[in-house]
């Protein structure tokens, strides 16, 4: 009799186990099926094609980050404006979630939207700031846009809240952009924007960037912003392309041991002898 109670108690202990490990593998499932869809419907809001320009180039890279839901934040886009200038932003959501990636589009529309309203950078970041403040969201998002006129290769940036972005040009100068900025987008109603504007001289680059590509457990972002600083110097001199100096960066990205999503958005006035 002790025996079979013994069995009985064993078999119990064997279901209880059972039932266990199925209830894992179905959290683990649900798990993988919530980051494949926040990945997947941040990558379906990113844009495919970038606009061209005669002497620029534009090249992008994005590299997801995939701790837990930790992915959906980042966004870059290029549009052409209606003045003809070429509208650039990159920037990145509060959070990373499929909700951060769902906010993370109505930022990116609706900087387009407003873009035909106006062009000019900052008064275009604090309308997008009194747009997704009239949303009633908790989320907030950092920002930077630009506009590029191509026929002077003038650009006029505007921040909200963002990493600043670096530049470097042919003849060996390199640097961190100083513009002053602004908070981020959706805190505060009636913030401006301050604009600085930059010359894209012959052979140079651009590089906007979000925080994944420079920040991490192995950096600090000063650090990291130095890192592409160097990039972008050996990139302008050597006069690689924006594509080589994208896939550049955002392989540097890997060393920071990155846990953030990351983007990486170029922009490079071609050299007379560069070759399509």
């Amino acid at each position: 009799m002790p025996h079979k109670r013994a069995t009985d108690d064993g078999d119990e202990l064997l279901a209880r186990l059972g039932t266990l490990t199925a209830q894992a593998r179905e959290r683990a499932e649900l798990q993988r099926s919530l980051v494949e869809l926040a990945v997947a419907l941040q990558r379906g809001m990113l844009p495919g094609d970038m606009p061209t320009a005669p002497g620029f180039h534009l090249a992008v890279q994005y590299a997801p980050a995939f701790h837990g839901l930790n992915v959906g934040g980042d966004w870059y886009d290029a549009f052409r404006m209606p003045d003809g200038c070429i509208g650039l932003s990159i920037g990145d959501v509060q959070g990373h979630n499929i909700e951060a990636a769902a906010f993370m589009g109505q930022v990116r529309v609706g900087l387009r939207a407003l873009a035909s309203v106006t062009s000019e950078p900052g008064e275009l970041l604090s309308r997008t700031n009194e747009l997704l403040l009239s949303l009633g969201t908790d989320l907030f998002a950092t920002c930077t846009f630009m506009r590029l006129d191509p026929s002077t290769g003038v650009l006029e940036s505007a921040r909200a809240g963002h990493i600043p972005c670096v530049w470097a040009t042919a003849d060996g100068r390199s640097g961190i952009a100083e513009d002053e900025g602004g908070p981020p987008l959706g805190v505060q109603q009636g913030q401006e924007y301050p604009v600085t504007r930059y010359r894209l001289s012959t052979g140079g680059v651009f590089v906007l960037l979000t925080d994944g590509v420079v920040e991490g457990p192995s950096l600090s972002v000063d650090e990291g912003l130095e890192q592409v600083v160097k990039l972008a110097g050996v990139a302008a001199v050597a006069g690689l392309d924006a594509g080589a100096l994208a896939a550049s960066v955002i392989k540097g990205a890997e060393r920071v041991g990155h846990e953030d999503d990351a983007a990486v958005l170029v922009v490079g006035h071609d050299a007379p002898d560069v070759r399509r």
